[in-house]
């Protein structure tokens, strides 16, 4: 075991989730040993108890209690990207002004480093600094096998400012979706609770939410409201749909875990798609079978957020990854065959 260490942070962690903050430092740590120092009262903040979202600021000093050898080991020293890797990363910038950078992430890219993950979009930071004086800063996440419009900041103020815009739901998101069977109504609304189940690996791994009726979430340790509203855009049959999809609050697993529970998966969702065999048109399964992809059809479409400096409104559209797009085509589908904001009128 380590001993108690008492750290300060840096100006450059400055607003962060104190979660991700430790997990940089120590990324052998799990998530869930993070939740339990907090809940013990063991990992504090100039003196004061913490949760895993809460934000450290610069100068503060956080406690940290002993940890486990296997968990104490430091972050590993940043790896040269390769130039194959620069190239491919630099390719998916979709949009860059002085103080944001956005990209149109890949599905199967995680945006952090994580326990047995070494290429991330963060560790490809350094060949998306072009002129600026720094690495950008994420501002936002992106499930690992979700791909589409992944926000960062180029600027420290830049960072604050869309930091607290998507903490305060200050931006407005759609995601694409391809599911299983046919959403009905076709306009309408997920209201539940979410909870995290601790997964069943050593470190937590397999964690996923599991949804509460509205009516128990009081009742249910740990329980957050979620919100969502889709639309069933096109269908195939009684067998899958094209869906897009709003989230109103952001949490974990959020759209994956409601079109499951709606009885609806997301296509290629290996965690929230049952039984995982092919949907014969009862609207359960994470398989189409044939020749469409077992990747997960899950795509952040369209992100619109106020310029941090300009204060200008920008939107910003993501192009549809390969995997979805053959999908689209085998079904006679184009992108432009959906409105650009579905929700429109319930604004």
């Amino acid at each position: 075991m380590s001993g108690v260490q008492t750290i300060t942070v840096e100006d450059d962690d400055d607003d962060q989730r104190i979660d991700r903050w430790l997990r940089r430092m120590f990324p052998h740590v799990s998530q869930g040993r993070i939740e339990k120092m907090c809940r013990k009262g063991e990992l504090r903040v100039d003196g004061g108890r913490v949760k895993a979202s809460s934000r450290v600021m610069a100068g503060q000093k956080v406690r940290i209690p002993p940890l486990p050898d296997k968990e104490h080991r430091p972050a590993p020293m940043p790896t040269r990207i390769s130039d194959a890797d620069a190239r491919m990363i630099q390719s998916c910038v979709i949009y860059r002004d002085d103080d944001v950078l956005a990209l149109n992430k890949p599905a199967g890219l995680p945006v952090q480093g994580g326990s047995g993950q070494t290429r991330h979009v963060d560790g490809m930071a350094g060949a998306l600094r072009f002129d600026a004086e720094e690495n950008p800063r994420l501002v936002h996440r992106l499930d690992k096998d979700t791909s589409g419009v992944l926000l960062l900041a180029r600027t420290r103020q830049a960072a604050k400012g869309l930091t607290a815009a998507f903490r305060h739901r200050n931006t407005r998101k759609i995601y694409w979706a391809l599911v299983a069977g046919v959403p009905t109504p076709y306009l309408g609304e997920i209201k539940t609770g979410l909870v995290k189940a601790p997964g069943h690996g050593r470190g937590g791994e397999g964690e996923k939410m599991i949804a509460v009726h509205p009516d128990e979430i009081n009742e249910t340790y740990g329980a957050k409201r979620a919100h969502t509203i889709y639309a069933t855009l096109y269908r195939v049959a009684g067998r899958a749909s094209w869906v897009a999809m709003e989230p109103i609050t952001g949490r974990t697993h959020q759209l994956r875990a409601h079109m499951s529970e709606i009885g609806h998966p997301i296509i290629g969702d290996g965690k929230y798609g049952g039984s995982g065999q092919e949907n014969m048109g009862d609207g359960w399964g994470a398989q189409l079978g044939g020749i469409i992809s077992k990747k997960l059809h899950l795509h952040a479409r369209r992100l619109s957020f106020e310029h941090p400096v300009s204060h200008k409104v920008v939107t910003i559209t993501a192009p549809l990854p390969d995997h979805m797009k053959e999908s689209w085509d085998t079904f006679g589908w184009a992108e432009d065959m959906a409105a650009e904001d579905p929700f429109e009128e319930l604004q």
